[in-house]
């Protein structure tokens, strides 16, 4: 793949994990946005889900690393496996794609899939780059 094709799509995936970690946090401080999320069974999340939230947008910022990192884009964490991490990720979110397709909540089935399947395409090209 041509190499500012591979930078692009590291770029786009990481800014997809910043903006869904950044509405981990609107969940986390008890925006009504539940229905997008976990199922979607709750408004406004309860105090455990706020703190699985957290823990979520932590990983996504992880995630967002890992791809600037194996891109190059970013040399800070040369310590870090990306080439094992990048099929995690991809593997990981197939299977979130498919969580979220089987939603009960219409709201994350129509917003989270499509954003979760776009991201696991992009990564699975990174991937397999």
């Amino acid at each position: 793949m041509d190499g500012d094709i591979f930078y692009t799509l590291s770029i786009i995936v990481t800014i997809m994990f910043v903006s869904i970690a950044a509405f981990q946090v609107l969940l986390v401080l008890g925006l009504p946005l539940g229905e997008y999320a976990m199922g979607g069974f709750y408004k406004v999340l309860p105090k455990k889900l706020r703190i699985v939230s957290a823990i979520n947008a932590i990983i996504l910022l992880f995630m967002g690393i890992v791809f600037l990192q194996h891109s190059d884009l970013l040399n800070i964490f040369n310590f870090l496996p990306t080439h094992i991490l990048v099929w995690v990720v991809t593997v990981y979110l197939g299977l979130n794609t498919i969580g979220n397709l089987i939603s009960r909540s219409k709201k994350e089935r129509y917003v989270m899939t499509p954003l979760s399947s776009i991201a696991f395409i992009l990564c699975l090209m990174v991937s397999l780059s």
